[in-house]
């Protein structure tokens, strides 16, 4: 076929917005021939050239891109045209300044891997050390751009405090998440995040296991066994009524064994093949519709099974063309945790992960309310030290909702609401300075208070828009975007790397003085980070051996609150053997945590928490181990412009590799910092697991009373031993974590002043102009 038109594009999916992203090989790609290659190159370089002058929301360039050899006249041809559907409201268009950012940005980074991938091209094929090293950073900075990196924000709130309509108005697109539903199910796990593959609204449902279901089945068939004795105890009742959605009364004769039987499962097939199902729609109201009876537990269609939330571990919503979830997933999570072990994983994961929550509550009820405030307690520490949460935003809903008023003026009417507003977040802000164990990990400043209203924003009667405060969370949600420049990154790890092959080209003129002074201040830096984790280290003892002492003089104590909970019956004794069947751990059907392992923990977590947050701070600027590892610098800058301007190339490579180094590093201690901080608890598990092990076996007459006085013994004996091997493996791995930093804090330093400075290869072609140009991007950039 020599004619070449749009359709060629269309079948290749190529849109407005990734046309000015093409690459040349995409080029090559798709327009295989020569001749009309090279047209549309002119042509596209022409339209980027105009475009970047426009208005890039509103104004697209009439110059025709697309190649063709046809013979006909211009007037045949086929003009771009390429509108986007976008799935915001109208009256909520992203800022244009943003909009022309965006597009500068994809423009920038497009052009910069065109020319590093030609500069690489132009390289000596030669075994050099060199040239081995240029090539792998350049691999390792694409894989690092190509990435999706996501911020997390968790959304607590029961049912009915409006988190549906929040997220729905927050993110532009009303008809997404279902609100005002009879009987929500608070277990599945609910995402909702950009798609980045298609410009569909698309859901994935993810099952939980086979053999995780069986696992639950036995206790759900224990409880609601032992319900014919204890008529009145909610979770046999609870129990009965789960299988009894799935089952009906077939569970009454049947084994867990029997009931994994693949006839009770025939209408969800992904089920039993372990895979995720997907439902793409154009709509997002055509969507809600069809996922609605994945995370209800009541459906609205009566053709259909209204057990399918019992099996699903977590639904993720993709939503096309949203500039608020660019790099930000938003995470509808449950309370409190699951009975069910992987859910109840999976939502301890990503509180850990999570940099913003939102604690949603109806404004009425917002200082008040008991399960806000208790999830918040209950979490504060997988979010704080043993997570990576920066900010707490307690977020009042329905704040347009007011009493009866004697003013009905609409003045009246917004001054009585915004005054009702204003109460509410002083008494928020008073109930949170009473939670002394929240406020160890969390100060004044990371908490905030927002009393936003849903439907005002939308409608605009009473309130102007920005009276909503949604504009104020969709701001922290630009922000969080905003904080992720890859190709800032990227662009400035290709400028590190053409300074470094045009420092090469050119190092005739090299001072060896240069060298020894650096390496001269590396040992120098790196004596105050060693002395800096030193103090660390000692600080951590002193606060862990006051709480090994603590743990051992009260941990009988604290284990009877456990085992003797007030108001408990003899049904306890199914509530104790959940609880040593999942070793130590058990959530009820209404949300409560009983957690021994975690409990017994406590003293020896509460004595390092405050020394703990000053280590690994989640906000601010300093970073972890008081500041010192971004402190840590050869000093680069002042070299250049003190004596060694013939080396300045060489000098700015350097200060790239420190910059990503350090970054690489705080990711590492960041993840490592969660792991430090469980590891406490991990080792009160590894030691209780042989008691848990035992009291499994136990049964018969007088259950309760013989597995009560076998973890009680247990906790007896290995008190003196649990709570010393708790602090010592703590300290482990923060030496390890230590040794790990300084060890790359050196190799990486090392290894790049002798690749820049040391290095005599094989002659390599100078980059001056290639240079020059991402030196102006990167400008830009910043």
């Amino acid at each position: 076929m020599d004619d070449f038109d749009r359709n060629t594009f269309e079948d290749h999916e190529v849109d407005k917005e990734s046309l000015y992203c093409l690459e040349d090989r995409d080029i090559v790609d798709s327009v295989p021939k020569v001749g009309p290659r090279s047209k549309f190159r002119k042509r596209l370089k022409l339209l980027k050239e105009e475009q970047s002058t426009k208005d890039p929301e509103t104004s697209y360039s009439s110059v025709e891109v697309y190649p063709s050899t046809s013979k006909t006249n211009d007037k045949g041809k086929r003009k771009l045209d390429l509108p986007g559907e976008s799935s915001q409201s109208p009256a909520r268009k992203r800022p244009r300044e943003d909009i022309q950012g965006s597009y500068k940005e994809k423009r920038i980074l497009s052009d910069v891997k065109y020319t590093m991938r030609c500069v690489l091209d132009k390289l000596p094929n030669k075994d050099d050390k060199l040239i081995k090293f240029l090539k792998e950073r350049e691999r390792k900075n694409i894989n690092t751009l190509e990435t999706d990196k996501r911020e997390l924000v968790g959304v607590f709130g029961k049912t009915g405090a409006g988190k549906s309509s929040l997220i729905n108005a927050v993110i532009g697109v009303k008809d997404l998440l279902p609100s005002g539903s009879i009987s929500a199910c608070t277990s599945v796990m609910i995402k909702v995040e950009a798609n980045m593959k298609n410009p569909k609204y698309e859901a994935e449902i993810e099952f939980i296991t086979k053999e995780e279901w069986k696992e639950e089945l036995w206790t759900l068939i224990n409880f609601a066994g032992d319900n014919k004795d204890q008529e009145n105890y909610e979770d046999d009742q609870d129990s009965v009524e789960t299988l009894s959605l799935l089952y009906g009364e077939e569970w009454k004769n049947n084994s867990p064994e029997n009931l994994m039987d693949k006839k009770y499962f025939r209408k969800i097939p992904e089920f039993l093949s372990s895979k995720s199902k997907i439902l793409t729609r154009d709509t997002a109201l055509k969507l809600s519709s069809a996922f609605d009876k994945y995370t209800q537990s009541e459906s609205n269609d009566e053709d259909d099974a209204k057990w399918y939330w019992l099996l699903v571990k977590c639904v993720t919503f993709r939503v096309p063309n949203n500039p608020f979830l660019q790099h930000v997933t938003l995470v509808d999570l449950p309370g409190n945790g699951d009975r069910n072990k992987s859910r109840d994983t999976m939502w301890k994961k990503v509180i850990g992960s999570c940099s913003t929550v939102w604690i949603v509550t109806d404004i009425n009820r917002a200082a008040s309310e008991k399960e806000p405030w208790e999830i918040l307690k209950k979490s504060c520490s997988l979010m704080g030290n043993g997570g990576e949460c920066r900010q707490i935003h307690f977020i009042c809903t329905k704040s347009d909702h007011i009493g009866r008023s004697r003013n009905h003026s609409a003045a009246g009417v917004r001054a009585q609401i915004l005054k009702q507003n204003e109460q509410a977040k002083k008494k928020v802000r008073a109930e949170f300075n009473k939670l002394k164990d929240v406020k160890k990990q969390f100060s004044d400043e990371d908490f905030k208070v927002f009393t936003v209203s849903s439907k005002e924003f939308l409608r605009k009667k009473r309130l102007d828009p920005d009276e909503t405060e949604i504009p104020k969370l969709q701001k922290v949600l630009q922000e969080l975007n905003d904080s992720h420049s890859e190709t800032l990154n990227y662009v400035s790890g290709a400028r590190g790397i053409l300074s470094l092959i045009q420092g090469a080209s050119s190092r005739a003129d090299i001072k060896k003085d240069v060298c020894k002074e650096l390496e001269k201040k590396l040992i120098c830096e790196l004596h105050e980070v060693r002395e800096t984790m030193k103090a660390t280290l000692k600080a951590f003892e002193k606060c862990l051996s006051g709480g090994v002492k603590k743990s051992k003089s009260s941990c009988e104590k604290v284990l009877k609150s456990v085992l003797y909970p007030e108001g408990s019956g003899s049904a306890f004794h199914m509530t104790l053997k959940s609880v040593v069947k999942k070793d130590g751990i058990h959530i009820t059907n209404k949300g409560e945590s009983i957690n021994i392992n975690m409990k017994l923990t406590s003293c020896l977590t509460d004595s390092i928490d405050e020394e703990f947050k000053k280590t690994f701070p989640n906000e601010g600027n300093s970073g972890p181990f008081k500041g010192v590892i971004n402190a840590f610098s050869l000093g680069t800058e002042k070299l250049k412009n003190k004596k060694y301007g013939n080396v300045k190339l060489q000098l700015t490579f350097l200060k790239t590799e420190e910059e990503k180094m350090k970054a690489n590093l705080n990711k590492i201690i960041r993840e490592r910092k969660k792991t430090i901080y469980s590891s406490l608890t991990t080792t009160i598990e590894e030691t209780m697991k042989p008691c848990y092990d035992k009291a499994k076996k136990i049964g018969g007459t007088g259950m309760l009373k013989k597995t009560r006085e076998t973890i009680e013994e247990h906790v007896r004996r290995s008190k003196d031993v649990m709570f010393a091997q708790a602090k010592d493996a703590m300290i482990k791995q923060l030496i390890d974590l230590m040794s790990e930093v300084l060890k790359e804090l050196k190799s990486t330093m090392q290894k790049s002043i002798v690749l820049s400075l040391k290095t005599h290869g094989v002659p390599i072609p100078g980059v001056r102009v290639e240079l020059e140009k991402v030196n102006k991007h990167y400008n830009d950039l910043t």
